[in-house]
C-alpha cells in the first residue's frame, strides 16, 4: 500500500533503509507487472531533493521502486527555480505527502565551496553558481563555531530544508495546511544508514537552527 501521509511516508523510508544496511533489500516495485500498472500515471509518495553523488541513489539506499519516488537531484542538493518547480509539482499535482533533502557525508560540493572561499579563487564555469550556493551554510558554520566537514554538511541540509520553505510559498501553504512535510536526512557512504538532520513537520513552519551541536547530535534541527 502506498503511504498516504507523512509519517507514513516517512515510516517506509526508514524501514527501506534498514533493509539496505542490513542487506535483506526487497526490491518491491520493480517487477513487469508493477511496470505495467504504474504505466499511465505515478503517486510517488516522496520527493528526493539529493545530491547528484553517484552513490546516493535514492531508490537502492531506501530499497524502492518504480513509481515510489520523485527525484530531484544536483550537486549539493542546490536549489534553483528549475528544483522549486520540480518540488511543487509532486506535491500539489501528484500530492506527494513528503519532501526530504537528501545529502551526504564527505560531500564534494561543500569541499569545494570551503576551499573557494578558503584560496578566495572561485571555480571556472557553471560550478561556481554550486559553491555560491554553498556557501551561506559555510557562514551559518562559521557563526557557530562548526569546522568539521560533516559538521557543515548536516547545517547545509538544514539551510536547504528552509532554503526550500523560504522560497516556494507553495510548498509552505503545503505544509501549513498539513498536506507534506519537509526532512533533512543524511547519508553515510560506507554505513549505507539515514540519520535525520531538520524536521518541518506537517502542519508546522520553519525555525532557526539550533546553536552549535556535533552531527551526531543535530537531529530535528528545523522545528515546527
Amino acid at each position: 500500500m502506498t503511504p498516504t501521509t507523512p509519517e507514513q511516508a516517512l515510516a517506509e523510508l526508514h524501514a527501506g533503509n534498514r533493509r539496505f544496511v542490513t542487506g535483506v533489500p526487497r526490491h518491491p516495485n520493480q517487477d513487469a507487472g508493477h511496470r505495467a500498472a504504474v504505466a499511465d500515471g505515478q503517486h510517488p509518495f516522496a520527493v528526493m531533493v539529493g545530491c547528484s553523488d553517484s552513490r546516493l541513489a535514492a531508490e537502492i539506499i531506501f530499497d524502492r521502486g518504480l513509481g515510489d519516488l520523485f527525484v530531484v537531484r544536483t550537486a549539493g542538493h542546490t536549489v534553483g527555480p528549475e528544483v522549486l518547480g520540480s518540488v511543487e509539482y509532486a506535491v500539489t499535482v501528484l500530492g506527494t505527502p513528503l519532501v526530504v533533502v537528501l545529502g551526504h557525508d564527505s560531500c564534494g560540493a561543500v569541499q569545494a565551496a570551503r576551499e573557494a572561499v578558503a584560496t578566495g579563487t572561485p571555480p571556472a564555469g557553471h560550478l561556481g553558481a554550486v559553491v555560491d550556493a554553498v556557501v551561506p551554510s559555510l557562514r551559518r558554520a562559521a557563526e557557530e563555531g562548526v569546522e568539521e566537514i560533516d559538521g557543515i554538511v548536516d547545517i547545509h541540509i538544514a539551510q536547504t530544508v528552509e532554503a526550500l520553505l523560504a522560497n516556494s510559498t507553495v510548498l509552505a501553504e503545503q505544509v501549513a495546511a498539513g498536506r507534506c512535510a519537509v526532512v533533512g536526512m543524511s547519508y553515510r557512504l560506507s554505513a549505507g544508514e539515514v540519520r535525520t538532520v531538520a524536521t518541518v513537520p506537517a502542519g508546522g513552519r520553519t525555525a532557526t537552527l539550533p546553536g552549535p551541536a556535533a552531527p551526531a547530535d543535530r537531529s530535528a534541527a528545523v522545528a515546527g
